[in-house]
């Protein structure tokens, strides 16, 4: 495992934050760096064909010993969410694992508590990595990347591990919804794939939200604050009242789960002429987010009627849809990875994910793609943390599982 936790550690160095703002894919350059580095290690390990295209994308093939059976390819994301910084990530290594809440260093009123993460406490004695509470770890995805690049490795040095050919898709700027723009699937040239983007040790997931992005733009009357008598309409005082009428109690993260959707409205911008409020709209059930829009432009309506002089505008972004409606293409997929995960000694949860990966995209686009347990927890959070051992688990299971695809 020292291989393994000496590449996330490297990984976790580079900042990679998406830039939701940026108009540039990847979004920010650091993602090219990083790409080039895994790239150089692909080609180090004995991946002949490793490349970087122009967009960032890092493909590699591990070539086959099993002939005729389908192609695999796992795929992890390099960039990293743009609500907590990266920036000067500095990880600790928490070796034998004592239990009971952990204080991060660079600020002690982060505390990642078990009460909050009762998970730990399955882990006593094993090795938490975590950041200093400063920024975000990066576990997301970058847990995922070194899981892959150590698969790799172990089938690259032990050519006795039956498999057909298994490619490496390494994407940019998926936190920030585009992490398959620029995937061309026959490029990739895979039969089924797996994103390494999930929590915890053991589970499975074929099934994500449906999302949509609703931008709301409201649009005031701005005027010198010493002319404003009956004239100015301020816009972000628009603003509050719009947020006023969300549903409270119901309809947002902090009051669902399982399987219930959701709005959450999480970047306002702008000034008394005009604010823009960015709306994640979220459902399991894809006829949803139509509702959840029209509920916005209802309260907009409102907010005109009682302000005649404002104007309300909401745009809605297609971002992606649940994957459970393309798995039919591959039934393989998901009952292979359940016989894997119990091969490599865990037990097998199958679970749906109150978000969404590359996957989501991938098999919307034809390539049936559930995702996998790669050891991340609180992730976008300073409060991020991994567990080496979880993450070992997690390239037990690729090993079993390209074995399980080539018959053996």
């Amino acid at each position: 495992m020292t291989t393994l936790l000496d590449r996330f550690l490297r990984y976790v160095r580079i900042d990679t934050m998406a830039d939701e703002r940026s108009t540039t894919y990847p979004s920010t350059p650091n993602q090219l760096v990083l790409g080039q580095l895994l790239r150089d290690e692909l080609l180090a390990l004995g991946l002949k064909d490793a490349y970087q295209t122009e967009h960032g994308i890092v493909y590699a093939t591990v070539p086959g010993n099993v002939p005729g059976v389908p192609t695999v390819a796992f795929v992890a994301h390099v960039d990293t969410s743009p609500e907590t910084t990266a920036k000067d990530v500095k990880p600790q290594v928490i070796r034998n694992y004592p239990g009971g809440d952990i204080v991060l260093p660079g600020d002690s009123s982060k505390v990642i508590r078990t009460a909050d993460s009762p998970e730990l406490n399955a882990l006593v004695g094993k090795t938490i990595i975590t950041t200093d509470g400063t920024t975000l770890l990066g576990g997301d995805d970058k847990c995922g990347v070194a899981v892959i690049m150590e698969l790799a490795k172990q089938l690259m040095e032990n050519p006795r591990i039956p498999h057909g050919p298994v490619r490496v898709c390494f994407t940019c700027d998926e936190e920030i919804g585009k992490g398959v723009n620029h995937v061309d699937l026959k490029e990739l040239g895979a039969d089924v794939a797996y994103t390494l983007d999930g929590a915890g040790s053991g589970e499975i997931e074929g099934e994500t939200f449906s999302a949509d992005k609703a931008t709301v733009t409201i649009t005031g009357v701005n005027i010198h604050p010493a002319l404003a008598k009956d004239r100015m309409l301020n816009a972000v005082k628009l603003a509050g009242e719009f947020l006023a009428k969300l549903p409270h109690g119901t309809l947002s993260p902090e009051t669902t789960d399982g399987m219930d959707g959701f709005v959450h409205p999480y970047i306002i911008e702008g000034g008394v002429g005009e604010v823009k409020i960015h709306c994640l709209l979220r459902s399991f059930d894809t006829p949803k987010l139509a509702e959840y829009a029209d509920l916005l432009r209802g309260f907009g309506r409102e907010i005109e009627a009682a302000h005649p002089a404002a104007k309300v505008r909401v745009d809605v972004a297609y971002q992606y849809r649940n994957m459970r409606d393309g798995m039919g293409k591959e039934p393989r997929a998901m009952p292979y990875a359940i016989e894997a995960t119990r091969r490599a000694g865990l037990t097998p949860v199958q679970k749906s994910i109150r978000g969404g990966t590359d996957g989501s995209r991938l098999t919307e686009m034809g390539l049936p793609t559930p995702n996998l347990s790669t050891g991340e927890h609180n992730f976008h959070s300073p409060l991020e943390w991994t567990c080496l051992e979880e993450m070992e688990a997690a390239v037990r299971v690729c090993v079993e599982l390209v074995q399980v695809w080539a018959g053996k």
